[in-house]
């Protein structure tokens, strides 16, 4: 059962990144904020990687062409993910941002059965509906409320999930092409290709278009770096999850990260949810748990 405890470690050192990289927005942007997470966390990566293959006792698998072009996919759609989610933050609250990327298992059944005809279950039809409520119900404000605020918080926030859906194919496609063989290698090699690769895309367009925010980053190294360390410790464990079983189990387990995210935003940001938020996000957890078990 080793990949629970992966998984509820990955969930709460995410979650404190994901807070860290939020009080960066103000000061770099959500693409800058975006940029520390894998800047910053590639060498603790390494680092990660070197122990594993002193752990194992054996070398690091070398990568082939499927590797790197399901790791490279991966690694891309997680740009886009991150950026959007810091987006959605900045834009609504820390909680309910997170609760919307949640969504991306619903999306994916939906894009299943849009895309190429796969059948829906009357049960997971039932869970779409009520994640979709959910959703609904957490952006919704009613006559007065700030409305376009809240529109750009669940565009973003949703959008970020169906990113983040994609890296969740890419990699675990990738740790599977690299083979046989110790399921932490396999995935902390994983993770290091992923951070470089990203860090390198990331990193060469902010050099050219927002190379303001690219020196900001590397002048406040001190509070960058525990972003990255976060970063780089959360992935590790949701990698070494995948590597363990299926990411439908992975998935499910890591709803508790909208508990996690709502003490945080209570408890760091003094943002308190409202009723409606609240049973807004209940509704989107127990939608997307339904459709995961539906499909176990």
């Amino acid at each position: 059962m080793l990949w629970i405890v992966a998984t509820l470690i990955a969930a709460l050192a995410q979650t404190a990144r994901n807070a860290m990289q939020s009080s960066l927005t103000a000061v770099l942007g959500t693409v800058g904020a975006a940029q520390v997470r894998f800047l910053y966390g590639l060498p603790f990566a390494l680092l990660f990687l070197a122990l594993a293959a002193a752990l194992a006792d054996a070398r690091v698998p070398a990568p082939t062409i499927s590797f790197i072009g399901y790791t490279g996919a991966g690694a891309l759609a997680q740009i886009v993910g991150t950026v959007l989610l810091l987006a959605s933050m900045r834009a609504g609250s820390f909680s309910v941002a997170t609760a919307f990327t949640k969504t991306e298992p619903v999306q994916v059944a939906i894009f299943a059965f849009a895309v190429l005809g796969e059948r829906l279950t009357p049960l997971a039809i039932g869970a779409i509906v009520i994640a979709t409520a959910g959703v609904v119900l957490a952006a919704w404000r009613g006559p007065g409320g700030s409305g376009r605020k809240s529109v750009s918080a669940v565009v973003f926030g949703v959008t970020s999930g169906a990113f983040f859906a994609l890296a969740a194919v890419g990699f675990p496609g990738g740790i599977l092409a690299l083979g046989d063989g110790s399921p932490y290698l396999r995935a902390t090699t994983t993770l290091a290709w992923a951070l470089g690769l990203q860090a390198a895309f990331l990193g060469a367009w902010m050099a050219v278009f927002r190379r303001a925010a690219l020196m900001e980053s590397l002048m406040r190294w001190r509070q960058s770096l525990g972003a990255g360390f976060m970063g780089a410790l959360a992935s590790q464990f949701w990698f070494l999850g995948f590597s363990l079983t299926a990411a439908a189990n992975v998935r499910t387990l890591a709803l508790v990260e909208v508990l996690f995210a709502h003490a945080v935003a209570r408890r760091l940001f003094r943002e308190r949810a409202s009723r409606r938020e609240a049973v807004g996000m209940v509704l989107v957890v127990a939608g997307v748990a339904l459709l995961l078990a539906s499909t176990a």
